[in-house]
């Protein structure tokens, strides 16, 4: 939807390009609006192009595309114009026109996200491996669009070993289940089907090293056949206390 301020000027930039067949200056779109700087100008321009309406053409004069016409009254937001005497400055552009809404591939915040419900498989080291991960103690719901594609679980972190990694003791680390991974992920990994540990995986030949993101820890070094991938790190929650 355009707040009246953009469904002006795109009213003007159609009006002024069927007419000459070239789009109007910067000065030209900031006379037509009473605007006093040609910043508000940028700001209504930049929220059409975000909108679909224009596409700002690099390296050349008078270099506005048309791309849809200028919508119905129904498609106008409810936001007014401000009052006053017909001579707007900068700010007058309103605050909606000021917000340049981007597109993440996130839901928008106004509608509560989809979320998954994860198992919590208790607590992992990130430092000297401790017990295997076995049944689920509880469950977490995590947004979908953190996760991505897969089977995905979450462990508590216990240790500092993977600190320099953004890994803190007590944060929830969410991780996509998985049999193998590139070198240098950081995965959950089971040794000798017996003890599970968060560290980095390094293939060496027929040797994994599963290395800390801590100087103060060693990396440590198997067979290969030692090594069970559990799943690689997807994601984070961190907890403040």
């Amino acid at each position: 939807m355009l707040t009246p301020r953009q469904h002006e000027l795109l009213r003007f930039i159609h009006a002024y390009v069927t007419r000459n067949g070239v789009s109007p200056s910067f000065d030209e779109m900031r006379d037509s609006l009473n605007l006093r700087s040609k910043s508000g100008i940028h700001r209504l321009i930049s929220a059409l192009e975000e909108r679909g309406y224009i596409r700002r053409l690099a390296h050349r004069a008078r270099a506005i595309e048309l791309l849809r016409a200028p919508p119905s009254g129904s498609e106008l937001a409810a936001t007014e114009a401000p009052a006053g005497d017909g001579r707007a400055g900068e700010a007058d552009a309103t605050d909606a026109d000021n917000v340049i809404r981007g597109h993440f591939g996130r839901p928008s915040l106004a509608q509560p996200a989809p979320e998954r419900a994860l198992p919590l498989y208790g607590r992992i080291a990130a430092g000297t491996p401790i017990d295997a991960i076995s049944d689920p103690e509880a469950s977490i719901d995590v947004p979908d669009y953190v996760l991505g594609d897969g089977e995905h679980f979450a462990l508590e972190v216990v240790g500092d070993s993977m600190i320099e990694a953004g890994i803190h003791d007590g944060d929830l680390v969410l991780i996509r289940r998985c049999d193998a991974a590139d070198n240098n992920a950081i995965v959950v990994a089971l040794v000798d089907d017996g003890e599970a540990t968060l560290k980095r995986l390094h293939k060496r030949g027929d040797k994994v090293a599963l290395e800390a993101a801590n100087p103060a820890y060693e990396t440590r070094v198997y067979r290969a056949d030692q090594v069970r991938v559990q799943g690689q790190l997807a994601g984070l929650i961190r907890r403040y206390r």
